[in-house]
């Protein structure tokens, strides 16, 4: 989602800053076209490294008997480090 987001403010912000030829008092409409194409790119940088950091987790399971007691031993694992809170 911060891919599509990023990609619709960076196009947004184009077509603000280089397409329209539109003169409003109260606001540049470059000016903001612009802001809106740093604010797509940095979404897209950060959408991109969270996508990279993407979470796995890693689970093992092994099953052994005990000499000593004949008994079965079930040892599991499982390892998965804590994610981040994203807002």
């Amino acid at each position: 989602m911060s891919l599509g987001l990023g990609i619709v403010l960076f196009v947004i912000g184009a077509i603000l800053a280089f397409a329209l030829n539109l003169a409003v008092d109260w606001i540049n409409l470059q000016l903001v076209g612009y802001i809106l194409m740093i604010a797509g790119a940095i979404i897209i940088i950060l959408g991109i490294v969270l996508l990279a950091r993407r979470r796995r987790s890693v689970t093992t399971s092994h099953t052994s008997v005990d000499p000593a007691t004949g008994d079965r031993v079930v040892r599991n694992e499982h390892s998965a480090p804590d994610e981040p809170n994203v807002l």
